[in-house]
């Protein structure tokens, strides 16, 4: 029995590390996507794209403009918040009150568009993310780990702490909460629907490059079509932790960062993108609201 803990829990161990480090990308991702249809109820398929442009911004910024790793996270931020903000104006607040398949045609237009002019501009091949922070190896016990994975880690977790204290502790916040109970409501009283529904996207287009910015330098590499495998990997998060929920989306990206890891050390690395929509679907069977998520009653 001791024999049998003593291979497996270390084992067991480096695997979470390593799930956790994947799934908190995944995290500031499915924020993005949970934020958008908790206030207008529009599932964003062109979130994958920012997040994919944001890369590439820091990458321009280390590799050309050689500022350190952090500057270049907020430049990429700097970048992709006014993107995000633009693709609402232009593509999903012209069809608000369309039917809701206008919106999901236009954002899929979106992420098409973006894809396509990135691969004009960079190229299809992949592109090398430089080294910019030197990966320090720690071993404590039978688990190592990367100082790489520790600035992740605590990079995330900021964010994500950054996001809960606005959206529960602010003005802007309490608008948001408001708008996303009842639009139409929240309109009457006074609150600036349009500026609220821009300020979602900027915080989940900062989150997205933020994490694009993470995974370069976590992985060495990005290319144009970055965006499609991770932002649905991200959608899925956060339908398995409840769209709509904050919480829910946190925890349903570090859950399928986990299982995802964990598929791959057991030897199912061909199918670690069937792995989280397997995933997906048995949440799905079993509790359709996702993980943290609450049945809507709505009045007929």
């Amino acid at each position: 029995m001791f024999t049998f803990l003593s291979e497996v829990l270390p084992t067991f161990l480096q695997q979470l590390i390593n799930g956790l480090t994947l799934g908190t990308t995944y995290a500031l991702i499915a924020l993005g996507y949970t934020m958008v249809y908790g206030i207008i109820q529009l599932i964003n398929f062109a979130h994958g794209e920012v997040y994919m442009i944001g890369a590439f911004v820091g990458l321009i910024m280390v590799s050309v403009y050689e500022v350190n790793f952090f500057m270049a996270m907020l430049v990429a931020m700097a970048v992709c918040v006014p993107l995000a903000m633009l693709i609402e104006r232009i593509a999903y607040r012209p069809l608000r009150s369309s039917t809701r398949l206008a919106p999901l045609i236009s954002a899929l237009g979106v992420s098409i568009f973006l894809q396509t002019l990135m691969t004009l501009i960079a190229g299809p091949n992949p592109k090398g993310f430089p080294q910019v922070i030197e990966d320090t190896i720690y071993i404590v016990g039978p688990v190592q780990f990367s100082l790489v994975q520790v600035i992740i880690l605590v990079l995330a977790g900021l964010l994500m702490v950054l996001l809960h204290y606005i959206v529960k502790y602010t003005k802007m916040g309490k608008a948001m909460r408001a708008t996303s109970e009842d639009y139409e409501t929240a309109n009457l009283m006074g609150i600036n629907v349009n500026r609220i529904i821009s300020f979602t996207f900027a915080m989940g287009a900062a989150l997205a490059s933020a994490g694009g910015v993470l995974v370069g330098m976590y992985f060495n590499s990005i290319h144009p079509l970055m965006g499609v495998s991770v932002g649905l990997k991200s959608f899925c998060a956060a339908v398995l932790g409840g769209i709509g929920s904050i919480p829910g989306a946190m925890l349903g990206g570090i859950f399928l960062g986990v299982a995802e890891v964990t598929g791959v050390s057991v030897g199912l690395g061909s199918y670690r993108d069937a792995i989280a929509f397997g995933l997906l679907i048995l949440v799905l069977l079993f509790k359709p609201t996702g993980l943290l998520g609450k049945p809507i009653q709505r009045k007929v």
